[in-house]
């Protein structure tokens, strides 16, 4: 792969250096974008749903921040072995890594999935609550597998995560259960990749390193994030028209609460693809290649709220068919 080549403000970041120091304004900051995304899946089930003559469950909103919490853990560690296994294609990558936070993701992911088996119908006994266990022992093996010395056996553990987690999405109740099962595999699977891959990215970035071949990392993630996001865009799709009515979908997207956050979710992505394209723009354009960082740190930002968002469309009820 051709590195891109290095200008004199790239040559001079290259000399200094950058530290990836944080002062504690950004540590504050990021407290507060996490409480604020919070607030989607605690106050989002009641929010969507008024108006609609729909009543959420008196869980959903618990529901809602368990399943947020699973799916950014996922992210997390799901990123780290994506940006590590993309590392090794740029000659001269940063070696000063970042500090893992698999571990600590996989024990977010544990309690998540755990807590969220208690609140399924019959407890861990349901097919629900038997899927959720499942997916927090899996939880539980990636830390340990994070904590070896060959942290690359996480993807066996993760894997499972994302399969019980398709598998619980679909009952066999469900007409064509295992068509949505696959769709959400590789729907999950390609959004892990795009969210967790651009945060740890971003933190590598942050390390002291050569600016031309961090320049060349980001690059190179952003021609793979393309193909994720034609994943996510078509398996969502399918997903949606396979969930609501065909016929009344425009009608169902503003009358019902599953419509309307699913609505919101679809103009957020849209915003994170053209924030992602500014960021390229940047990346290929300016001077110093990493100023396309500013536009790709409100990018994560708003990949935050699409997880959480994703997180509050599994608390909500189906649209009614037919």
């Amino acid at each position: 792969m051709a590195l891109i080549r290095p200008t004199d403000a790239t040559r001079s970041i290259r000399r200094t250096g950058r530290t990836g120091r944080t002062g504690p304004g950004r540590a504050v900051a990021l407290l507060a974008l996490v409480a604020l995304a919070a607030l989607v899946p605690l106050l989002g089930p009641s929010v969507a749903a008024h108006g609609t003559g729909e009543a959420a469950s008196p869980d959903s909103n618990m529901v809602a921040l368990l399943r947020t919490l699973l799916f950014a853990a996922l992210c997390v560690q799901v990123g780290e072995l994506f940006v590590g296994a993309l590392a090794r294609w740029v000659p001269g990558a940063p070696a000063d890594r970042p500090v893992s936070w698999a571990p600590y993701a996989a024990v977010v992911g544990f309690a998540a999935a755990a807590s969220a088996g208690e609140l399924a119908p019959h407890g861990h006994g349901s097919r629900g609550g038997v899927l959720a266990l499942l997916e927090a022992i899996a939880f539980a093996v990636a830390g340990l597998c994070a904590l070896t010395r060959r942290p690359n056996r996480q993807v066996w553990p993760l894997a499972a995560v994302v399969l019980a987690e398709a598998l619980r999405a679909h009952p066999p109740t469900e007409h064509t259960a295992l068509i949505g099962s696959g769709l959400t595999v590789v729907h999950l699977t390609c959004s892990a990749l795009w969210a967790g891959g651009l945060l740890n990215v971003l933190r590598t970035l942050r390390r002291r390193g050569d600016a031309e071949a961090g320049a060349a990392l980001l690059g190179l993630y952003a021609r793979v994030a393309a193909v994720l996001f034609a994943g996510v865009t078509a398996t969502g799709l399918c997903s949606s028209l396979r969930r609501m009515p065909s016929e009344s979908v425009l009608d169902q997207l503003t009358t019902t609460a599953y419509g309307r956050v699913l609505l919101a979710k679809v103009l957020i992505v849209c915003g994170v693809a053209l924030l992602a394209l500014w960021a390229r723009t940047r990346l290929r354009r300016a001077a110093d290649p990493l100023a396309a960082c500013s536009p790709a740190r409100v990018e994560i930002v708003a990949l935050g709220v699409v997880v959480a968002m994703s997180g509050l469309l599994t608390a909500l009820p189906l649209p009614a068919k037919g």
